[in-house]
């Protein structure tokens, strides 16, 4: 694959045909590990070759990308700017070379999917044995996490897609969105919870909740859903962005959480939670997938993203009443209905 780019950073930062693939590795290393020393150790490359190519580069760039401190190199500002670029550019060369392979046959390369807890139990179990058979040698790299979270990495490149929880804001314009399947919450609580068999939010309203953050407004997710029936916002007593600090919380405390639905449909859970059935809706985010416009994923990205479509809950079994299409009733059922509330 050749190894000469030209890339327009701005107006008044062009990279001629001279910059080469190394310079964009070889600052990234530098950035991520925070010296010279530490870099040309990573890259298994003599300290002296690998200032001589940053300096080529900063020479070929007119400006300094980095600052020499005592302790390391620290990035200036317009060395923040082309690191960003420079990762893209890395990763989209790493997904070319893969596209290519897979294409001709190949098994090997990787795919970064960031996933949240609902789509991590209601579409990982189907795909990933089929994923595996598939490319026996490609790595699965999945990150537990929001859109907030892994936002930088979708516009940078290092993560593939996203499956989640719809964001609260606007994308930006680089990203793409697509509906997968609307949501609804449970309230879950330890096995023998004093207010298991509460039937209403207004009894749990002097509770301590936990939330696992889905919004970046932590206090209204919960607050926004007891004031919508006329409630007092719950006490908070826990945020956090792992669903195994929820889980423990939960399990051994009298913490409550609103959590998705599909949080119990995991065996494991269910012998150490119970969810308290209260009668208001409890709706949830619908869940989204989001990647990078204009760019194709890898076939075996691919791939895995068809799988988890295939594994969307269907709407007329899967999710609960409230989500689920509703049908017309024809005269013939509406007398049956009729007949068994007689009988």
């Amino acid at each position: 694959m050749a190894e000469r780019w030209q890339i327009d950073l701005s107006d008044t930062l062009q990279a001629s045909v001279h910059m080469k693939l190394h310079h964009f590795r070889h600052v990234v290393a530098i950035a991520e590990r925070g010296s010279l020393r530490a870099a040309a150790r990573h890259l298994q490359l003599a300290q002296p070759a690998l200032t001589r190519s940053l300096g080529e580069l900063e020479s070929e760039l007119g400006t300094a990308l980095f600052e020499r401190q005592a302790r390391g190199m620290a990035l200036t500002p317009m060395g923040h700017i082309f690191i960003r670029r420079a990762n893209a550019i890395l990763h989209e060369v790493r997904r070319a070379r893969e596209e290519v392979e897979q294409l001709q046959g190949g098994t090997q390369g990787s795919v970064v999917a960031g996933l949240s807890i609902a789509p991590h139990i209601a579409m990982v179990p189907k795909a990933l044995v089929p994923f595996r058979k598939r490319y026996p040698g490609v790595r699965l790299h999945i990150i537990e996490g929001f859109y907030s979270t892994l936002e930088a990495g979708l516009r940078g490149g290092s993560v593939d897609f996203f499956i989640g929880p719809e964001p609260d804001s606007a994308l930006a314009s680089d990203l793409v969105q697509e509906s997968l399947f609307a949501n609804t919450r449970k309230i879950l609580c330890r096995r023998n919870h004093p207010l298991a068999g509460a039937k209403s939010l207004s009894e749990l309203g002097d509770a301590e909740w936990a939330t696992t953050s889905i919004t970046l407004q932590a206090e209204e997710e919960l607050g926004t859903v007891f004031a919508s029936h006329h409630l007092p916002a719950p006490r908070l007593a826990l945020q956090t962005q792992s669903a195994l600090t929820l889980l423990v919380a939960i399990a051994n405390s009298d913490i409550l959480a609103m959590a998705p639905i599909q949080w119990m449909d995991l065996e494991p859970i269910g012998t150490v939670l119970q969810t308290i059935e209260v009668f208001e809706p409890l709706p949830a985010p619908t869940i989204v997938l989001i990647r990078k416009a204009g760019l194709p994923l890898t076939p075996a990205a691919t791939f895995l993203l068809d799988l988890m479509r295939k594994a969307v809950p269907r709407p007329d079994t899967d999710l609960p009443e409230p989500l689920r299409p509703r049908r017309p009733v024809t005269k013939s059922a509406e007398r049956h209905r009729k007949i068994r509330e007689i009988s």
